[in-house]
């Protein structure tokens, strides 16, 4: 391609993505300080809280490999996902067949409603949890049984062991309330879930979880058929707008799930982008510390204004307020503060994600003067 078409090609670029993303891609990297100012919301003026995103964005490796393969957005992804589907079977242990790529983690989700659930073939899952695998379930025509947490937050898994059962779904570290279910009470579940029903673990907040009694069940996939681990580029390698997430099984069960995928689902440009974030270990663990150190922030705070949170391992948390978070949801709202919707199972509990400091100075302020 000539450098005149190379040119009309990148001003072609900004009028779709906005001067904005453009100037991001076109700058190789950041200062420190500036990674730590960076707004988690598009909109001047509004603090985003309300959807676990991380503050601090993608590594600028991935940023320069979006410019770079910018000019072959013109050809189907095949080689892509080749390399990033081969990077992620080294990067786990596992054969490229047990590894299926998404348009986010959501679509993995999606993919396993359509297979092992629909009617006759019912989902068990958390309440709360992600919503969103129970509307496709129930979509599908499945019964959604809802199990509710254990007091202090983790999945009771006791209760969730399937009579009959299509799906179970454990969302580990759990979303909305940020805790995690500790991993001997896993692997007993997963030893003794039958073998014809499949179990979900979504481990989209896996890279913040620090905990020593909690662990990653992917190495379990070699010796369960019936488990699919999925993942996500969304939350720690700052992806979330481009959607691209991935499915860990045995091939058998990725065989099922290919079944109702939609080809060449995901794009060349969140391909490499993920490519690229996986040599970048310096920028997740950064993400990580700043997570981290914030969080501890936020926590204290909102411990001595009278609001304890739940035990937190991902990059939002949870706190009661001791009323309704309804209405507080919308005060902080009218003054330029968005954080989590209302859950129901949990009416008093407020989910805010974690930002950045100065976001999280504004989100406290602006609680203290909602809250009296």
């Amino acid at each position: 391609m000539s450098t005149s078409v190379q040119s009309l090609s990148r001003r072609g670029f900004v009028q779709i993505l906005g001067a904005g993303a453009a100037a991001a891609i076109a700058r190789p990297s950041w200062p420190a300080a500036a990674l730590e100012r960076l707004p988690a919301a598009a909109a001047a003026g509004v603090v985003r809280l309300s959807s676990n995103e991380n503050p601090y964005g993608p590594s600028p490796a991935a940023l320069n490999a979006v410019r770079r393969a910018f000019d072959q957005i013109w050809r189907y992804p095949d080689e892509a996902v080749d390399a990033l589907t081969a990077d992620l079977a080294k990067l786990h242990g596992v054969g490229s067949d047990q590894i299926l790529l998404g348009a986010g983690s959501s679509q993995i989700l999606k993919l396993a409603a359509a297979a092992f659930t629909g009617a006759g073939r019912s989902i068990v899952m958390a309440d709360p949890t992600f919503e969103a695998i129970g509307r496709y379930a129930q979509a599908a025509g499945a019964e959604v049984v809802r199990v509710p947490l254990t007091a202090d937050h983790r999945h009771d898994l006791e209760r969730m062991l399937p009579a009959g059962a299509g799906l179970v779904y454990l969302c580990n570290p759990n979303n909305p309330t940020a805790s995690l279910t500790p991993k001997a009470e896993v692997r007993s579940f997963l030893e003794r879930a039958p073998a014809q029903t499949r179990v979900l673990v979504d481990e989209a907040y896996f890279h913040y979880a620090e905990s020593g009694d909690y662990e990653s069940v992917i190495q379990q996939v070699k010796e369960r058929p019936n488990l699919v681990v999925a993942r996500t580029f969304s939350k720690i390698y700052g992806m979330a707008g481009l959607r691209l997430g991935y499915a860990i099984a045995q091939p058998e069960t990725i065989e099922r799930l290919l079944e109702q995928h939609v080809w060449d689902n995901v794009n060349i440009l969140a391909l490499v982008a993920a490519q690229a974030s996986l040599g970048d270990a310096a920028r997740l663990e950064r993400s990580r510390r700043l997570n981290r150190d914030t969080r501890g922030y936020v926590v204290s705070s909102l411990n001595a204004m009278g609001h304890p949170c739940i035990p937190t391992e991902t990059n939002f948390l949870m706190t009661d307020l001791r009323r309704d978070v309804g209405p507080v949801i919308e005060a902080l709202k009218g003054r330029g503060v968005e954080v989590g919707r209302r859950f129901p199972a949990l009416p008093s509990h407020l989910r805010v994600t974690v930002g950045t400091r100065p976001q999280m100075e504004a989100f406290l302020g602006a609680l203290r003067g909602v809250m009296g």
